[in-house]
């Protein structure tokens, strides 16, 4: 029987990805891994700081651990606060489950994200095989993983698999601080005080997708045929691409008295480092990945699903 490890798993991709797995699989197959106390869950619970590689092999062994989703670590914003735990966390935490990975014969997946691109990458269908040179630590840490991961594959035969995550929006997990996560809070505003102050330009266009589709393709990457996954640094993953305002707009068609504002703040410099769309032919080809939200569906799930959760 699988046995199925989650770190990170309570923050926006580990809430929606611990409720599909759950669904999937026996009770008992999942393990998610903590650093603060969670009330509950639909896997065990442990908790442990992913730098902490004793604690995270006591927990392999107890469980008989086959397979991790290794999701814990620090966003693009928050890693520009804190440049030194970013690395720790983002890359040393990486490298820990690598190393067990190997000692265990575990099948690891990770995500890696679009900050992996920079400035001088091409912004417009971004290839897979393109110019990395990001100037955010957390972009510096998603290259290195990246090539970490491949090192790992190549030299221990490590099956390790990857994403490169557009922005995400999603509503069971609390929005972050991310550069993309406008697109989360802005349906909060909508709903709670009918208006929001959006910290990125009008036409920032960025690559998004709903989390949904990001669980899906996340699955569905880890459930294909070894002889099917030609990389191993990280797929291109796409589904969509707006800016602020398409997405204020299309908000507006569902609440007609919400008002948005701009209030641009230090993530537009972020932004614009970032693609604005992502060529996902290979993940097509190699996997069958197709995504099912465009924006008018992704606007009309996130705001129907979090009215519901905020009792409005």
């Amino acid at each position: 029987m699988k046995k199925i490890l989650v770190t990170g798993a309570f923050g926006l991709v580990g809430s929606d990805l611990i409720a599909a797995l759950s669904k999937k699989y026996p009770k008992g197959s999942l393990v998610a891994i903590s650093h603060k106390a969670v009330a509950d869950s639909e896997a065990l619970v442990e908790k442990a700081d992913i730098r902490d590689t004793e604690t995270l092999a006591k927990i392999i062994e107890k469980h008989g651990i086959t397979e991790v989703y290794h999701l814990a670590g620090l966003l693009s914003v928050a890693s520009e606060k804190n440049p030194q735990l970013a690395w720790e966390v983002n890359l040393g935490g990486l490298k820990n489950i690598l190393d067990l990975a190997v000692k265990y014969k575990l099948k690891v997946f990770w995500p890696s994200s679009i900050a992996a691109f920079g400035p001088t990458t091409p912004k417009v269908n971004t290839p897979q095989h393109t110019i990395l040179e990001p100037t955010t630590m957390y972009g510096v840490n998603k290259v290195a993983g990246e090539l970490l991961c491949q090192y790992y594959n190549l030299k221990w035969g490590v099956d390790v698999r990857s994403l490169r995550y557009p922005g995400l929006t999603g509503y069971k997990a609390p929005p972050g601080d991310g550069t993309t996560e406008y697109s989360v809070h802005i349906f909060y505003g909508a709903i709670n005080e009918k208006h929001y102050s959006i910290f990125l330009k009008e036409d920032a266009r960025l690559p998004m997708m709903y989390i949904d589709d990001a669980i899906d393709g996340t699955i569905q990457l880890m459930e294909a045929p070894v002889e099917n996954i030609t990389i191993r640094t990280s797929y291109n993953f796409g589904a969509i691409s707006f800016t602020p305002k398409e997405l204020g707009e299309e908000l507006k068609k569902l609440v007609p008295d919400f008002t948005y504002d701009y209030k641009i703040d230090e993530r537009q410099k972020i932004a614009e480092t970032w693609p604005q769309s992502i060529d996902d032919s290979q993940a097509r080809k190699d996997w069958g990945w197709r995504a099912k939200f465009d924006l008018a569906k992704m606007t009309k799930t996130m705001y129907e699903g979090l009215k519901i959760k905020l009792q409005k």
